[in-house]
């Protein structure tokens, strides 16, 4: 049975996980296996949950208790569920924006770039993107448009972030990823992957050249937003790659570049 407490006392320790700790407190760098991130709203929860993520602790509108939430409670009986009326939620800061409920939760190892590569075919590699949007909405265009995995740079925001876990509507719980080294791209190729820049240049092909399909094996590697990849990376990768443009447009925003990139390379020609 649920353990229903009341929330009387905005600065009761336990209510510091969702109003007064940051995201980067939350993820706890020093002590990364104490790690914890806060999954917003009903769908990401029960994704969350389904991937095995364990809940803490949980915050939530009292009229979600025998409503939109009472099956997640069933889920989490052994973890408290602090609760109040929306009106007094909303002074806790960041509650306006969710769907009525919180959970805290504990992260999961995150395995090795070796690991996430194993038996697939189309990997994404987001390098240093910063946009907690973005990166949930990529992870979603990934899970979405047949992408196998997602490995991200130092520097990207982290997808288990409030905002990026909402935007990708709990898909982060749903494709494998993982954070790699700044050498990886050597590690990818090692791995039998062609790598994919995908970057507005001259000297590229179409996104929709039958050579990328017929690839086996794919890495797309989207840059960062505003300066795009390093002229490095670009000459480092196998292709350049772009999407063409019309009306004087000269660029897509990242999260919907990705989203033309990975429904055109997501599978390769001999899976579709």
């Amino acid at each position: 049975m649920n353990k229903i407490i009341e929330i009387t006392d905005f600065f009761a320790p336990e209510l510091d996980i969702y109003a007064r700790l940051s995201e980067v407190q939350l993820l706890n760098k020093e002590f990364p296996e104490k790690g914890l991130f806060i999954a917003e709203s009903p769908k990401v929860i029960e994704r969350a949950l389904d991937a095995g993520y364990e809940a803490v602790s949980c915050l939530m509108e009292k009229r979600h208790i025998n409503g939109e939430g009472k099956a997640i409670l069933e889920r989490i009986k052994d973890v408290p569920v602090f609760c109040a009326e929306f009106d007094i939620l909303t002074q806790l800061t960041g509650f306006k924006l969710t769907r009525g409920m919180l959970c805290a939760m504990k992260r999961k190892p995150l395995p090795s770039v070796r690991e996430i590569c194993e038996n697939k075919s189309r990997i994404v590699i987001l390098d240093k993107v910063m946009n907690p949007t973005n990166v949930g909405a990529i992870i979603r265009s990934a899970a979405a448009l047949g992408m196998d995995a997602v490995i991200l740079t130092p520097g990207c925001s982290d997808p288990l972030y409030r905002r990026a876990a909402r935007v990708s509507m709990g898909t982060v719980f749903q494709i494998e990823w993982t954070f790699s080294s700044d050498d990886s791209l050597d590690e990818i190729k090692a791995l039998g992957f062609r790598t994919v820049a995908m970057a507005l240049k001259d000297d590229s092909i179409s996104v929709s050249d039958p050579l990328l399909t017929n690839e086996k094996k794919l890495a797309v590697i989207m840059g960062t937003e505003g300066n795009g990849l390093s002229d490095q990376t670009i000459s480092d990768c196998d292709y350049t790659v772009k999407i063409p443009m019309h009306h004087g447009v000269d660029s897509l925003n990242v999260a919907a570049a990705s989203a033309v990139a990975f429904y055109q390379l997501g599978k390769n020609q001999n899976e579709i």
